[in-house]
C-alpha cells in the first residue's frame, strides 16, 4: 500500500471512528503529565509529546484481573465446600495511537518473554493479538534519547502496525502490517504527495542526525558480567540511586509482576500487578533472607538483565529499546548509559598498574 496523508483536522474524526469499535489509547494531559487515557470523543489527543509512560499498557496492563472466584458451602454439611473459578481472559479490541517508535518495540522484547514457543502467556498473547500500535515517528530528539544505539532509531517499524510521521498540516502515514493497512483505508486519508513523502524522509533523517554516533554495547554482556563481583563498582554507581522504581514502572521492556488474591466475604479475585527489582522486598524470602540486599545489587541485576543476560538469552537482542525515559524521569538522575559505560570502560587497578610498567 502506498503511503497515506491525513491532515490534523481530520484526526480527531478519525480517532473517534476507532474508538466506535475499540477501545483506544492516546496520549492526554493528565494533571501536567502527558500520559496515555482512554480516548472519548472531544477530548484531545497530544500526538506531539512523548508520553511519560509507555505503551506496553495495551498489553501488559499495571494491573489486570486473571480470575475471579467464589466458595460455596453446603448449608446442610459446612465442612463442604465447593470453588469456583472463572478465568477472565481480555478479548477486547484496542488501538494504542501516539506512542514512539522506541516504545512499540519494547513489545519485541516481552514476546521473547511472554508468547514464544517455550512459554505463552494467555493473557499476554490475547491481549497481543487484539492490539494495534498507531506510533508517531520522532522529529526532534532528546538529550536522553540513544534508540539508535540499541538497534532502533526514530522511524523503526518493529513493533508498530501503523507509523505516523510529521509534516506540514499533518502526517505521512505507512502501513507496517496488513492489520494497519486496514486502519488507513478510512477515508480520511488519502494518498500522499511525493513532496510529502519527501518531507518525512528529511525528518527522520534530520532526527537520525540529532541522536548524533551511535554507542557500541557489543562487549557490554562480557564487561557486566567481569564486574559482577565487584561491589565498590556496584555501590559506587549506586550511590544516588534511592530505590524509588521509577525506572521500571516507566520501561517498555520492564516486565516484571506480582500476583496477589483479593478476597471480600466469599468471593475474591487474583490479580497481577507491576513490580519493580528495584524494591527491596522482590527477592525477599519467606524465611528473611534476601539475595539482593542492597541497592548496589539490585542495580547490578537491572543493569545485568537489561544489557548482558538477556541479549545471552535472546540472540544478541538488548533488553532496551533507548527511549530514555529511566533517566529523564528519574529522581536522583541516576544514567542507565553511564552505568554500563562505565562497566566497558572500567579497568581495575591492577590493570592499570601492568599498563603503566608497560608503558
Amino acid at each position: 500500500m502506498s503511503k497515506q496523508f491525513i491532515s490534523h483536522d481530520k484526526m480527531a474524526a478519525w480517532l473517534d471512528t476507532l474508538s466506535e469499535s475499540c477501545a483506544v489509547l492516546v496520549p492526554m494531559d493528565d494533571c501536567g503529565t502527558v500520559t496515555f487515557r482512554p480516548y472519548t470523543k472531544g477530548r484531545q489527543a497530544l500526538l506531539d509529546k512523548m508520553p511519560v509512560r509507555s505503551p506496553k499498557e495495551g498489553v501488559f496492563p499495571q494491573n489486570e484481573v486473571l480470575l475471579r472466584y467464589k466458595y460455596d458451602k453446603d448449608p446442610e454439611n459446612l465442612d463442604r465446600v465447593k470453588v469456583r473459578v472463572k478465568e477472565t481472559l481480555p478479548e477486547q479490541k484496542a488501538v494504542v495511537v501516539g506512542g514512539r517508535p522506541c516504545g512499540a518495540r519494547g513489545q519485541i522484547i516481552l514476546d521473547r518473554v511472554y508468547n514464544c514457543e517455550k512459554m505463552r502467556d494467555p493473557y499476554y498473547a490475547s491481549r497481543r493479538e487484539n492490539t494495534m500500535y498507531v506510533t508517531v515517528a520522532c522529529s526532534k530528539a532528546a538529550s536522553t534519547c540513544f534508540c539508535n544505539s540499541v538497534g532502533s532509531g526514530p522511524a523503526d517499524t518493529e513493533g508498530s502496525d501503523v507509523l505516523l510521521v510529521p509534516v506540514e498540516g499533518g502526517y505521512v502515514a505507512e502501513g507496517v502490517t496488513e492489520r494497519g493497512s486496514a486502519l488507513l483505508a478510512e477515508g480520511r486519508f488519502e494518498a500522499a504527495s511525493d513532496a510529502r513523502v519527501s518531507e518525512a524522509q528529511k525528518v527522520t533523517e534530520k532526527t537520525l542526525e540529532q541522536l548524533g554516533e551511535a554507542h557500541d554495547y557489543s562487549d557490554a554482556p562480557q564487561k557486566l558480567l567481569e564486574r559482577f563481583d565487584d561491589m565498590d563498582f556496584w555501590n559506587e554507581q549506586s550511590s544516588i540511586c534511592i530505590s524509588c522504581g521509577a525506572c521500571t514502572y516507566l520501561c517498555p521492556t520492564c516486565y516484571c509482576f506480582n500476583m496477589t488474591d483479593e478476597q471480600s466475604g466469599l468471593q475474591g479475585k487474583r490479580v497481577r500487578s507491576w513490580d519493580t527489582c528495584m524494591s527491596f522486598d522482590f527477592t525477599l524470602e519467606g524465611s528473611g533472607h534476601n539475595p539482593r540486599p542492597t541497592k548496589a545489587h539490585r542495580l547490578r541485576n537491572r543493569m545485568g538483565h537489561k544489557f548482558s543476560y538477556y541479549p545471552d538469552l535472546h540472540e544478541g537482542l538488548i533488553a532496551c529499546c533507548g527511549c530514555g525515559r529511566c533517566i529523564k524521569s528519574c529522581p536522583a538522575s541516576v544514567d542507565i548509559r553511564a552505568v554500563v559505560q562505565a562497566a566497558q570502560d572500567y579497568k581495575a587497578a591492577s590493570e592499570d598498574s601492568e599498563e603503566k610498567a608497560n608503558a
